[in-house]
């Protein structure tokens, strides 16, 4: 059986809508920081709609919030992807396009592979992780996890 593989959630909420000036940036820079990661090393899948993103996918009800998941290799992949290049420089700036927010709004856990992860899913695991902190079911960068062992 091969090994498990990463899932990745993190949410954010708009300071200003989609098709605002103040997003104008963030917004053009999405098809290539997603072609980036969809060539990145380690990468296995994203979640996408027709128009190649998620941004209309709503997270928890809420209009101002928007969801980015990815399922990686492992979370030297995914730590590689996130602090290199495009979407390095894009992070450095999310505060110009996201509010500050004292909860928890990046998750990751283990799937199995092919496993492709809902939104419903995420939710879960973010609740998770706010209530219980970082666990074998749900964790952060910070504090993480190994796979599960093979049965």
């Amino acid at each position: 059986m091969a090994s498990y593989e990463l899932a990745q959630v993190n949410i954010a909420r708009l300071k200003h809508p989609l098709d605002s000036p103040e997003l104008k940036d963030f917004v053009d820079n999405l098809d290539p920081v997603n072609a980036i990661a969809d060539a990145a090393d380690g990468f296995v899948w994203r979640l996408q709609n027709d128009s190649g993103n998620a941004t209309d996918l709503r997270v928890f009800g809420d209009d101002l919030l928007i969801v980015n998941m990815s399922v990686w290799r492992d979370t030297n992949a995914l730590t590689a992807f996130m602090y290199q290049g495009m979407h390095r420089e894009l992070l450095a700036r999310r505060h110009e396009f996201f509010e500050r927010v004292q909860e928890v709004m990046t998750t990751l856990w283990w799937v199995e592979p092919g496993h492709r992860p809902t939104v419903r899913e995420a939710e879960e695991r973010l609740v998770h992780v706010r209530e219980h902190g970082p666990t074998e079911h749900a964790f952060t960068l910070r504090k993480s996890f190994p796979p599960p062992s093979p049965a």
